[in-house]
Order: C-alpha cells, then structure tokens, then sequence
C-alpha cells in the first residue's frame, strides 16, 4: 500500500501546472500500465478539479488510457456539451456510460451483521458489492479513481471508494447504503471520515476489491479571496491514507463552522450544475445545521425542472414528497416500490426539514403545485431573485432591506454547520 503523492494546506493554490506536474510525479511511480481505466466524477461535480485531471491522464498515458467511464451513480449521462466543457480535449470516443440499473457485477457481499452493528441496529440487510462491469471484467491494469472530497450528506465525507461503490455502483448496493445513511442520520455523519456507510465501503474494499489495480487521485478544493476555485490539496495513492488526508484538509477548507445560528439563508444552484431537486437538495443538506429553528431557506433554482435523475425515482418523489423520516419510514413499510427504492426513501429524509425550518424552493421549470405537493413552499423565481440578486449578493453574512441573510453561492463545496448544533 502506497501514498504517491500528497500535499495541500488551507492557503494552498495550484497552478495547473503544479497539478499537471503532481499528477505525473505520481503516474511515474506506477511504471506503464497497458490498459488505464479513470473513473471521474460526472459534471455535477465540475467543480472538483477532476476534468482537467482526467485530461492530464490521458496526456501522460495516451493510447494506453483506453476508457473513460464517469461516475454517474444515479445521474443521467453526460451530454457531449458536459464532456467537451469538463474534460477538454480528452477524446470523445473513449467515454463509457455507467447504467446503474443493467451494466453492473457483484463482487461480494457485506453481511448483515456488519451492518447491524455499524448502523446500531437501525437496519438488518447484507449489503452487495457492486461495480459497472468495465471495472473487474475489463482488463486494465490501472483504475484511476478521480474525485473531489467534500463533506458529503451520505457518507459523511465523499469520494474514495464510494467513487468506485456508489459512483459505479448497481441498483441494491446505491439504495441500501443511501439508506443506511438517512437512518442513522445525516446530521451524525456529514464532516466525519469514519462513519457506517464509509465502514462498509471499506470492508468491501479489503474483501472485494483488494487485487482490483485502484489507485485514487484525490483533490480538496475551495474558493479562494476572490471567490474563485482554487485546488488547496491534491493525494494520490492506493488505500485510505490519501482519503484520510485529502478528509482532513476539506474539514479545515470546506467545513464552516458558524458561532450563531442561521435565520434566512439564500441558496444559489448554478444552472449548469442542478436540474433537479435530487442534485439541487445539497441546498438543504449542506445548511441544514446551521439553520435555526423556524429559519427561512430560500432555494434560487433556475434550473430545476425535475425532482430525480432516474425516472422511476422522480415518480416515487412526486409522489411522496419531502415528508420527513416518520412519513417516509412508514411509506416504505406499507409501499412495496419504495422499499424497493431505498436510496429514494433516503432521499425523502434527508429532503425533509423534519418541520424545524421552511424551505422555500423557487424553480426555473416546475409549478407551484409540483413544488408545495413535494412539500416545499413555493417561490417565485423572478421575484425572489430579484430582493436576493445571487450576481450582487457575497457568500456569507449580508444586509437585504434591513434583514440579515446569509448568501451561498455553491452549496457542493462545503457544509455550514452551529458549532452547539454540531456538537449535539
């Protein structure tokens, strides 16, 4: 096991050279691989420095990088516009699609014991390792798993080998550990590297997947005084020490520890990024400890016209709405097609504000009756940007005709939490 690169600190830029030369300091140790697979976050992860990354692999590697396959997880494909803006010259004809649902092989399976334990006895279910078939039928002889790590609503901190688990995963593998997350509480998990979820990952990985050629490039990314993405971190290697390190950074970057609690807050979801409510959501999961009670989130969303990426998922969420964990959890008992969407069942939770604050959605593409029967309220995109201007608001604390706000302009690139809410 090996750490072939690491470095970053909290004032750290790299220029992209810096990280072109990193990454290629690193690539150098791992001698010359015939047959390179990297599997890259998709675009609504755009911002975490992985294109260029992935452009800079198939630079050093050329013909030998013989597939490109983007974590999509849930997501819908990337369009060839998402490519081009994301990846550069990167060749067109060497991108794959995962499908979550068809294209998958299980490597083992987690007993439920396991599960029993981490999750304090909240679920009683094995757990199957899943993966998109390119990974272990493929022949490569080199895995670069690229991606950003960031605190994350399901797993705590994301990336590492969720990139491989749930990025590439399969249909049971997505939906169960979604929901082991949503049970045992997203607020116990988001900021911290060592969680359920990420246990089981990682029994998977030294189980399932230890003789797969995996090596992850991690990268820790903020935005710097003038509010551009800088990468503050990058760490390379083949087990969970780059994780950890790359984990330990984001905290320190990504993670905005508040000294008061939150009255309004106004979320901006860039249209390039959110479509839909189950991407656009980080709005509520990101904030959702920093908000007081009967606090006011108020969510600009130009973009969104849907609430899942998958059409089966989107039905189920029209369905039920964002009705809390009680509502949710009783859904799954009595409605066999949502036990049999769990990873949609976590979602309706971690969607939820519990009824502790008002989450007002204001979407580009969808009605006020689609937005208030998912159990938001609803706001008038027009009129709401227009008071909360996102080209003139600063992230952070600002003053809107005499009332205090606090503005976020990325809501993927952190997590803002009350210290005495976080503490609980």
């Amino acid at each position: 096991m090996s750490l072939y690169f690491a470095a970053g600190s909290s004032d750290t830029e790299f220029s992209p050279d810096q990280a072109k030369a990193a990454l290629f300091q690193a690539l150098d140790k791992l001698g010359t691989p015939k047959k390179v697979l990297a599997v890259p976050p998709d675009f609504t992860r755009s911002h975490s420095m992985a294109g260029q990354l992935t452009e800079y692999a198939w630079k050093y590697y050329g013909d030998a990088l013989t597939d490109v396959l983007p974590a999509l997880g849930t997501h819908r494909a990337m369009t060839d516009h998402e490519i081009q803006a994301m990846y550069g010259p990167t060749p067109r004809d060497l991108f794959r699609v995962h499908d979550w649902r068809n294209d998958i092989v299980t490597l083992g399976e987690v007993p439920a014991s396991f599960l029993r334990e981490v999750s304090e006895g909240k679920v009683d279910y094995p757990w199957p390792a899943q993966v998109n078939r390119l990974l272990r039928d493929g022949g490569h002889d080199l895995i670069l798993s690229i991606g950003q790590v960031v605190p994350h609503e399901v797993v705590g901190m994301a990336n590492y080998n969720k990139n491989i688990f749930v990025g590439t995963g399969g249909v049971m593998g997505i939906h169960r550990s979604h929901f082991l997350g949503a049970v045992y509480g997203m607020e116990r998990m988001m900021g911290r590297a060592d969680t359920p979820v990420r246990r089981v990952l990682n029994y998977a990985s030294e189980h399932f997947a230890a003789q797969m050629p995996i090596v992850y490039v991690q990268t820790v990314v903020s935005k710097n005084a003038d509010g551009q993405l800088a990468l503050r971190g990058l760490f390379i290697g083949d087990d969970g020490e780059c994780f950890e390190r790359a984990a330990e950074l984001s905290v320190k970057v990504n993670f905005q520890m508040m000294d008061r609690e939150i009255k309004k807050a106004v979320v901006f979801l860039d249209p390039h990024e959110f479509k839909s409510t189950w991407l656009g959501n980080k709005s509520v999961y990101r904030t959702r400890m920093a908000l007081a009670d009967e606090a006011e989130l108020i969510v600009l969303a130009p973009a969104v016209h849907g609430f899942g990426e998958d059409a089966a998922i989107d039905a189920l969420i029209r369905r039920y709405g964002y009705c809390g964990t009680p509502g949710t959890l009783d859904a799954v008992s009595n409605d066999p097609a949502l036990a049999a969407n769990l990873s949609a069942a976590a979602h309706l939770i971690h969607g939820s504000s519990e009824g502790r604050f008002t989450i007002r959605y204001c979407p580009g593409h969808l009605t006020r009756k689609e937005i208030e029967d998912a159990h938001f309220q609803y706001g008038d995109l027009n009129e709401y940007s227009a008071k909360y201007d996102p080209h003139k608001l600063k992230d952070g604390w600002n003053v809107v005709d005499g009332e205090e706000v606090f503005f976020i302009s990325s809501p993927a690139l952190g997590l803002w939490a009350y210290k005495g809410r976080f503490q609980q």
